[in-house]
């Protein structure tokens, strides 16, 4: 028989949230505003994220088995073998007096969703190296407001840990260390393990201040100051045993969002960019693209632009509908992941990396463009015609060197260069970070200016 647990994340403290659930009067229809957080969920294979996130969103604690785990699981082959390949979303709500809302009590997400003034996306990706490049495309594509990192501790610190760790320090994504299996590790094993963590935080490729969470207080206060980048907070759980999954829930009700009312207002005033990152055919509705909103807001009926195509181009299209939450709705803004039907677009014509853009938004795409760069690693020395792949957002292409201002560039080394696209032109932003990967090699960096590939007539 299950165990169940309480998941309903009660304390004395009280904590004001900083929005409630409102419904909102717009042209007829009641739109529901509510907080909404992304969290990405990292750590070698067999660490225990799905397990963690499934006991989080049943409200059930798992067998010792991963019989939590099963719901996360989108093929066949990852239920047989117990492994993330893919990535997989589900949702962990709050309502307004911090009560946990999830499938304990509600049986849709739509109805989480009603029920919730704050919601949390839970986005699990995968552990084992092979799939690494599904891995860095959910932490470029979904842009997370915070990533946890999950580490177990019968294994420690293995695998991809440090990998997962660096690529989300890279971007800019706060990070939540949470230590899984605490029932199956002595005390000894599992101190020497956190000092291990701290050391790794504290090193100056990291420069965190790790603060270890052993009561509810402890939590409250972290996830207040969290938004500064510095501190990162480190649980000890047992998903068998239940202990201290109150103070991760805890924690995430308190957890601010990451950008402040007024950036939001003023990112949600800026013109329209929608990041494609899944592609559908829903019978009687047609096409859909799945993505978040970087900028801008998205109304139904309205038209936009889409693309950059193979040639460069970008086409007029109708919005027909558009979900958030699997929950309709008139209006999606800046910072808010959602789903999008156009009109008489084919799915063929798409392809994930392509944009949705205001009309007067420049649409300008390029093949090349100048970046800085830091190598995380190579064995060798990298020099002109270095090809390697490029993860900007939910873009994800092959492209080569053409010019650097030094010779060679070797690990721990910076360098400007520019890039070339191999195969398509796409469409980025200066300022935007990037990942680039070949093998073992890796590095990151940031665009600095793009060379248009072709101007765009209306």
């Amino acid at each position: 028989m299950d165990t169940t647990l309480d998941l309903s994340g009660n304390c004395e403290t009280s904590v004001e949230m900083p929005e409630t659930l409102r419904p909102e009067e717009e042209e007829g229809n009641i739109e529901y505003k509510f907080i909404d957080l992304r969290l990405a969920v990292l750590g070698n294979v067999d660490a225990g994220k799905s397990t963690l996130l499934g006991v989080l969103t049943q409200g059930e604690l798992d067998n010792g088995r991963g019989c939590a785990r099963l719901n996360l699981f989108r093929h066949l082959h990852e239920i047989q073998s117990g492994r993330t390949s893919s990535i997989s979303y589900d949702i962990l709500g709050f309502d307004c007096k911090g009560q946990v809302v999830n499938y304990a009590e509600c049986r849709t997400i739509e109805e989480i969703c009603e029920k919730s003034s704050k919601l949390i996306t839970l986005i699990d990706l995968a552990g084992h190296h092979k799939y690494l490049k599904t891995t860095i495309f959910g932490l470029t594509g979904n842009c997370p407001d915070f990533a946890m990192l999950v580490v177990s501790a019968t294994t420690g610190i293995v695998g991809t840990t440090k990998e997962h760790l660096g690529y989300a320090l890279a971007l800019g994504v706060p990070v939540i260390v949470v230590v899984n299996k605490v029932d199956l590790c002595p005390k000894i094993g599992l101190q020497r393990l956190l000092k291990q963590l701290e050391t790794i935080l504290k090193s100056p490729g990291c420069r965190k201040i790790p603060a270890r969470i052993s009561n509810e207080d402890d939590a409250i206060s972290v996830a207040s100051s969290l938004d500064t980048n510095r501190i990162t907070p480190i649980f000890t759980v047992s998903c068998v045993t239940g202990q201290n999954l109150d103070l991760i829930l805890k924690f995430l009700h308190v957890l601010p969002p990451q950008h402040s009312h007024s950036e939001r207002e003023r990112l949600a005033q800026d013109l329209t960019e929608f990041q494609i990152d899944e592609l559908y055919s829903v019978p009687l509705v047609g096409t859909v693209v799945g993505g978040v909103i970087r900028r801008g807001s998205i109304r139904e009926g309205e038209k936009l632009l889409l693309g950059p195509s193979d040639s460069g181009t970008f086409n007029e299209v109708k919005v027909r509908t558009v979900h958030r939450n699997r929950l309709p709705c008139r209006l999606i803004q800046a910072g808010q992941a959602a789903s999008v039907a156009l009109m008489d677009v084919e799915r063929e014509q798409l392809r994930k990396g392509m944009v949705l853009i205001s009309p007067s938004t420049p649409a300008v795409c390029c093949r090349q463009f100048q970046a800085d760069v830091y190598v995380l690693f190579h064995s060798g020395q990298i020099s002109s015609n270095f090809q390697t792949t490029i993860h900007i957002g939910t873009v994800c292409q092959t492209a080569k060197i053409l010019k650097m201002d030094r010779s060679s560039l070797r690990t721990n080394e910076k360098a400007r260069v520019i890039f070339e696209f191999k195969y398509k032109p796409e469409y980025i932003r200066v300022g935007a970070r990037l990942l680039f990967r070949e093998g073992k090699s890796k590095g990151v960096g940031e665009v600095l200016q793009i060379f248009p590939y072709e101007c765009i007539e209306r």
